[in-house]
């Protein structure tokens, strides 16, 4: 209810030859609302960082665009990640499977000579050992070929723990530079920064050449049809805060006009140099034409009385005492209030005529 409907009943009291202001309790509505003061913002709005430092080396947009999902803002030209990524491509192509191939084949062929000579060798031990019990061969002949064909056999299975040490390796280090390429090519590609959502280019006041770093704001983007309201309130007053509460704002663009919202949530961690926490609305109805950053004031409902009695709240003393008209005082309990008014729970009807505390 506005505050020009209330009823206010106030008399000329003349005492002591001087002239004081008096009032007595009126019924009437009463709103207890808390303000806030805020900003537009863009749904979705958000602060574009590059994920690399380096130079701008191309910008594909301009403020005022239009953009979707996954499309190119700009470009950083980073000449250390270029050179990593060269120098993973190479060392990807000296590490490749195929191109290793011929070790592990001349490793093969080694295994095959060194099992080549293990069979030969193995046929003359046998073959000096059925000497040796005919007793046609030598002892010393015997034990040649024994020892021989030992040497042979450790040879071979070391052709073949070559071989597969060697191409474990080769395998590995083939894996490792593929993923080598992988990486450079993903730190490469996150020189280039892509919207992340269908939205308005705000800002962007960067040019090719500026050198940037991964704290750098590049550019702002957001939703270009839906607006959001963030606004501070207290510290004192947000634990009367709810989601869901009805908020009522006034935009500086918009000064003879009142837009209805709706409280939407509230940041649980407190501003420490404001002392204010950051709370969130939106508009059950938007006006037609927003911009982000747009102040405005917000007066957040938080209890709306009818019929309540009803005092201005500069006739309290001490918030909790009155003056009557014969100039006792009165301890009152209160209980809503507005700018303007306070409600009289206790202690006062409306048949009593109050004094206006002197100053």
């Amino acid at each position: 209810m506005s505050q020009n409907h209330f009823i206010l009943i106030t008399l000329l009291f003349i005492s002591c030859g001087s002239k004081k202001e008096t009032t007595t309790p009126v019924f009437q509505n009463i709103t207890e609302s808390i303000y806030a003061s805020g900003i537009v913002k863009s749904k979705g709005q958000y602060e574009v960082y590059p994920n690399v430092s380096g130079i701008i080396d191309a910008i594909y947009v301009h403020e005022g665009d239009s953009v979707k999902t996954g499309d190119p803002i700009l470009k950083i030209y980073n000449q250390v990640q270029e050179l990593n990524k060269e120098n993973a491509e190479l060392s990807a192509a000296y590490s490749d499977y195929t191109s290793n191939i011929g070790k592990l084949n001349d490793a093969k062929l080694a295994i095959d000579l060194a099992r080549n000579k293990m069979e030969n060798d193995s046929l003359l031990y046998v073959r000096q050992q059925n000497l040796k019990d005919q007793e046609l061969g030598s002892q010393i002949e015997f034990e040649q070929s024994q020892l021989n064909y030992h040497n042979s056999k450790n040879a071979f299975y070391s052709a073949q723990v070559r071989y597969n040490d060697l191409k474990r390796q080769i395998d590995f280090n083939d894996a490792q530079s593929k993923k080598n390429v992988q990486i450079s090519s993903a730190i490469t590609t996150d020189l280039t920064v892509y919207s992340k959502i269908n939205g308005v280019i705000y800002d962007l006041n960067k040019v090719v050449g500026e050198m940037v770093n991964t704290q750098t704001v590049l550019a702002v983007i957001g939703d270009a049809t839906v607006f959001e309201l963030e606004m501070e309130v207290a510290e004192n007053d947000i634990l009367k805060v709810k989601t869901g509460q009805q908020v009522f704002v006034t935009l500086d663009s918009y000064r003879d006009q009142s837009f209805e919202g709706i409280i939407t949530g509230i940041d649980p961690m407190m501003n420490q140099g404001t002392k204010t926490f950051t709370v969130k609305a939106s508009f059950v109805k938007q006006p037609e034409i927003l911009f982000p950053n747009m102040n405005f004031e917000a007066n957040i409902i938080i209890q709306t009385k009818e019929k309540a009695l009803l005092i201005p709240r500069n006739y309290l003393v001490n918030d909790s005492l009155v003056i009557q008209s014969n100039g006792d005082t009165t301890v009152v309990k209160t209980g809503l209030r507005d700018f303007k008014m306070v409600e009289i729970l206790s202690g006062i009807s409306e048949n009593d005529a109050l004094l206006k505390p002197g100053k």
